[in-house]
């Protein structure tokens, strides 16, 4: 049973076939660490949600645009207890670009937030049970928004690095494939120097710095055989962020009633984007080793939908979402493939036009994985 822990406990879990809370996109994936030997992986995600909602009787448009996710690993054993893996990642993302053409109040807004991180992690053994493992993470952040209803307000936001850790530990119980696996993320902060734009009476121009913090997490991963070839695998990952917001300076300067053109909105002078709770997502599975070459898997993934009033730029709240994942194995080389459907929990916004209502929305995804063990 010892050797099936790894065939597929990847399936359900390639990087950015779900739309998580937040702007959470990979989940911050450590599996690769705990591959037997020498291991490198690479992987791609395309993600097709559909969002829209409703303010005023007028309908918003799909909101949410198409993204794909790349990522990649390399893990090596230094001796017997010592290894390392260097892992790529985009954790967090948004493609936001409501149709120009609808009448609703946000019309032609849009919205890009890219961060790509790489982790250099090392693992140590202290037995065959118990083991730690800790690194730094090299994140970088940029981000565009457009608001043609905010005083023709847009906003850049420069590409910048910034740097965090990550720690954890794990226990293991390798004759029944059983790991449970605990690891903190660290927040990243970021300075991006901005250029806003909105007109009041005459066009402006500003530059600025907005601080943007990529919120801490905690994972908690484990899986264990539960008959010959078969694997319950899972998570839970909580995600801060109550703390995250963008703030641009102009924006959030400026008053709802400080000229005619911002009387009465109710963002601004508010955050651009924050969240009031924090978030848990949690994974349960199955997977199955049908012979030496075919292996497969299914799982659930779950938020709790929370309530309140959900930011204009990621109106979603909760979600319930069904992953089935296939591998091949032909020598030291494996192919994953995996699908996801996602159920979106319906939200409320606030906008000039009153509060809008998100439902009946969904989220479809695809992955691909292709590893080599040496």
């Amino acid at each position: 049973m010892k050797k099936i822990h790894a065939a597929p406990l990847a399936l359900a879990l390639l990087p950015g076939v779900a739309a998580a809370g937040g702007v959470d996109r990979s989940g911050q994936p450590l599996a690769p660490l705990f591959e037997e030997g020498t291991y490198l992986e690479f992987s791609i995600g395309h993600v097709r949600p559909d969002l829209s909602g409703t303010a005023g009787g007028v309908s918003s448009g799909d909101m949410a645009g198409n993204y794909s996710q790349f990522g990649a690993a390399y893990k090596r054993d230094i001796n017997d207890r010592w290894s390392f893996a260097l892992i790529f990642d985009q954790p967090f993302g948004a493609d936001v670009n409501y149709p120009g053409d609808t009448g609703y109040v946000f019309a032609g807004a849009t919205a890009d937030l890219e961060a790509n991180a790489i982790s250099g992690v090392f693992r140590y053994k202290f037995n065959q049970n118990f083991s730690m493992h800790g690194g730094i993470r090299l994140q970088t952040m940029q981000a565009d928004v457009s608001i043609p209803v905010v005083a023709g307000y847009t906003a850049g936001g420069s590409r910048d690095t910034g740097v965090g850790f990550l720690i954890g530990a794990a226990y293991e119980i390798p004759d029944i494939a059983l790991r449970i696996a605990l690891t903190y993320y660290s927040k990243v902060d970021h300075d991006l120097d901005t250029n806003e734009t909105f007109t009041v009476g005459l066009p402006f121009s500003v530059d600025s710095s907005t601080s943007i913090d990529t919120p801490q997490a905690v994972n908690l991963d484990f899986q264990t055989g539960i008959a010959k070839d078969t694997l319950l695998f899972g998570g839970v990952r909580w995600v801060d962020w109550s703390e995250f917001n963008i703030s641009p300076l102009s924006y959030t300067s400026a008053t709802p009633d400080a000229t005619p053109l911002f009387a009465g909105d109710p963002l601004v002078g508010r955050p651009l984007v924050s969240f009031a709770d924090d978030r848990f997502t949690y994974t349960l599975g199955v997977g199955r080793k049908f012979n030496e070459n075919w292996a497969g898997s299914v799982a659930v993934s779950y938020e709790e939908t929370l309530g309140g009033f959900q930011s204009n730029l990621s109106p979603k709240d909760g979600r319930l979402g069904l992953s089935i994942g296939a591998k091949y194995t032909e020598g030291n080389m494996s192919i994953s493939g995996g699908v996801n459907v996602t159920r979106v929990g319906s939200a409320q916004t606030r906008t000039l036009a009153g509060d809008s209502r998100f439902g009946n929305n969904d989220s479809v995804g695809f992955g691909l994985k292709l590893a080599f063990r040496y």
